[in-house]
């Protein structure tokens, strides 16, 4: 454990954002279930929609740091490309 007033506070600091990361980390699969989900079914209207939010989520995530800009354009690519093969 630290003993400085300022470690101790670091330490704290961390703590609150990886829960605050996780919790991003945690909708955005959430959110991408539902798009393999809606493509899964089939239904083309329902992944659009659905990938519109995890587009969009990721794209904060991204924005925030929480995601590397490649990894977040990568989960894009492949969502978008997965939604444009449902005939």
């Amino acid at each position: 454990m630290a003993n400085i007033k300022s470690a101790k506070k670091r330490i704290l600091v961390i703590q609150t954002k990886t829960l605050r990361n996780k919790m991003v980390k945690s909708k955005i699969k959430t959110l991408v279930k539902k798009v393999e989900a809606a493509i899964a079914a089939g239904d083309k209207t329902a992944a659009a929609s659905a990938l519109k939010n995890a587009v969009v989520a990721i794209d904060k995530a991204a924005a925030k740091g929480i995601f590397h800009k490649n990894t977040a354009a990568r989960k894009v690519s492949r969502l978008s490309k997965a939604v444009n093969k449902i005939a």
